[in-house]
């Protein structure tokens, strides 16, 4: 019994080590989300001229 428990405490840390960092390698943007962020960007560039002109009527 005492030489399992020995023999467990000697092997669990050895089972519990982390793998290398492996960098996460980017995927390309589909020509889908390209589109939606031409049109977030259009319409961010509309609301801000919008505020900007209500603000420089005052």
């Amino acid at each position: 019994m005492r030489s399992l428990l020995t023999l467990a405490i000697f092997l669990v840390p050895a089972w519990a080590y982390a793998a290398g960092f492996q960098r996460p390698i980017p995927n390309p943007q589909s020509a889908t989300a390209e589109l939606w962020f031409l049109a977030a960007s259009v319409g961010l560039l509309l609301a801000l001229g919008a505020v900007h002109w209500l603000v420089a009527r005052r």
